[in-house]
């Protein structure tokens, strides 16, 4: 009984280390790069937006992204005049 209850400790400590935010946050990074988003650099250029939004939405679909992360992903592929 004993080797069993420390059996499932570990396993809990496994399952609860494999949740946690952070490393869910960079899984999804991850997951996210590996789709190749375009990158927006900003400036006058409302086709190219649109452009940008629709190739995210795609990726964002595959992945059944939440809005919030939507938001941190797309964000995250802004760059100069676009980031600020």
């Amino acid at each position: 009984n004993a080797q069993i209850a420390e059996a499932l400790a570990t396993l809990a400590g496994i399952v609860a280390r494999d949740h946690q935010p952070r490393r869910e946050d960079e899984a999804r990074l991850e997951r996210f790069m590996k789709h190749k988003p375009p990158t927006f650099i900003g400036g006058y250029n409302p086709e190219g937006a649109v452009k940008w939004l629709e190739e995210l939405e795609i990726i964002f679909e595959a992945m059944r992204c939440t809005e919030e992360d939507k938001t941190t992903l797309g964000a995250y592929m802004l760059r100069e005049e676009a980031n600020h």
